[in-house]
């Protein structure tokens, strides 16, 4: 019974005896402003490792800071009759809206390709749940479609030895937010890799939103979307009456 017992309670033993990570960022709330132009994460911590035991030359880190997922329709266009004209869609019921990874080694050289896709530890290991089309090839299609855009935009991106490690203990990443990231709750996961396995992790929350003017447009345009849009084009109507009013008196 008691040697049972002991057989049970073994992977507890050895996961409470196993290094600890102790993550933190440098804003736990972004708030987004009129003049907002971007921001840039510190992501920092320790491990820990138990019973004083000497850190490990192998021990590497993988920072992932992601965004909340959401629906995207992604277009296709061709040129047709010398116009560029929608030809072809697809529809993604989930991906992050906000993807950057931060790691101390390439992740090819520190994980398989498994445990890669497990963790999503990469772009390319991202589960981004498109409607299936029935062909593959098309899906893959508009993967990379998604993926480039996103890249292009600065909402996905990927960097190598972009985790500084000192004396085995202490880490840090730097993680780039653009200007016009999306708003929600985002999560900052820590991972501690050894021999091609993910031995411990970590993570924290951030809330990024918006406040002041651009926080009531927000809120005008999701609870009043009517009102919203007409005084939108009411607004721009008079502007360009106003426009065009100033420019008859300075001709005159």
């Amino acid at each position: 019974m008691r040697a049972l017992l002991l057989a049970c309670l073994a992977p507890v033993l050895i996961a409470a005896s196993g290094p600890k990570l102790v993550p933190d960022v440098s804003q736990r709330k972004i708030e987004i402003i009129y003049s907002f132009t971007g921001a840039e994460l510190l992501l920092f911590g320790a491990i820990l490792y138990p019973g004083g035991r000497t850190p490990s030359d192998d021990a590497q880190i993988a920072v992932v800071v992601k965004g909340p997922s959401e629906p995207v329709l992604v277009r296709e266009k061709r040129k047709i009759a010398g116009m560029w004209i929608n030809a072809d869609s697809s529809d993604f019921r989930s991906a992050p809206s906000f993807y950057a990874l931060a790691s101390s080694r390439p992740i090819a050289e520190l994980v398989d390709q498994r445990t890669a896709v497990i963790y999503e530890l990469g772009i390319d290991n991202l589960q981004l749940s498109p409607a299936s089309s029935g062909n593959l090839a098309d899906d893959q299609r508009f993967e990379e479609g998604l993926i480039e855009l996103k890249r292009r935009g600065g909402y996905y991106s990927e960097t190598d030895r972009g985790v500084e490690i000192s004396e085995g203990v202490l880490y840090r990443a730097r993680i780039a937010i653009p200007a016009r990231v999306p708003v929600g709750r985002y999560t900052a996961e820590t991972f501690l890799i050894e021999r091609g396995r993910v031995v411990a992790a970590a993570t924290r929350e951030i809330e990024i939103h918006k406040s002041g003017m651009e926080a009531f447009v927000a809120r005008a345009a999701e609870r009043h979307g009517i009102l919203y849009g007409l005084t939108a084009v009411l607004l721009s109507l008079g502007l360009g009456w106003a426009a065009s009013v100033a420019f008859r008196r300075l001709r005159e």
